[in-house]
């Protein structure tokens, strides 16, 4: 059965932008690659599966679930890395990461501590004094401190250094063990080619 379902999906913003006609399934429990150059449709194709855009026409589904009309619902069982994260510059990281486990109703965020142990995130300081690689290991945390069995992470590894993209590969290779649901859109063929199932 198929986690994510992407049928005919279109946006056109016009000058031959925008996406046409993409389909492709992801199975249950399979990493799945989503590879292409820049401006090639990637992170808007991700966009309209996180119910951020709205289908101009087509369809896509997680679970059966249209990700537009359905999407607070889908969001509960999520984790997302986006390719240009923005946060709350004045928030600390810490206070960040509280924000986010209130908003999704947590009482715990099962995993947030080992996240933050295994990135070696420190989570004290202001988000806009931190360099780029140490938000986007707070994007990391904020995926998947609360344990999510669908992850769609678009970029993930951007601004990491190569130790830290390895522990990101070694812990998506334990998140697949586990049978979760990955879209990975990525432009490290070392991290597709380690990770995936289908490209």
């Amino acid at each position: 059965m198929s986690a994510i379902d992407i049928e005919k999906l279109t946006r056109d913003y016009g000058n031959g932008k925008g996406i046409f006609a993409v389909s492709f399934q992801v199975n249950e429990g399979e990493v799945f690659g989503f590879l292409g150059p820049n401006g090639a449709g990637k992170t808007t194709t991700i966009r309209h599966l996180m119910g951020f855009i709205r289908p101009k026409s087509g369809s896509c589904t997680i679970r059966g679930m249209d990700c537009w009309s359905e999407r607070c619902r889908i969001q509960e069982h999520l984790g997302y890395i986006p390719g240009e994260i923005s946060f709350f510059d004045d928030m600390t990281g810490a206070e960040y990461l509280k924000f986010l486990a209130g908003y999704r109703g947590l009482k715990t965020a099962p995993r947030m501590k080992e996240m933050m142990d295994r990135f070696e995130l420190d989570p004290k300081s202001k988000i806009k004094k931190m360099s780029k690689g140490t938000k986007q290991k707070l994007g990391i945390v904020a995926a998947f401190m609360h344990d999510p069995d669908i992850l769609i992470l678009d970029e993930p590894t951007t601004g990491l250094d190569p130790l830290m993209q390895s522990r990101f590969v070694e812990l998506l290779a334990e998140e697949k063990n586990k049978g979760k649901t990955i879209l990975l859109s990525s432009h490290i063929f070392e991290e597709v080619e380690r990770t995936c199932d289908r490209v």
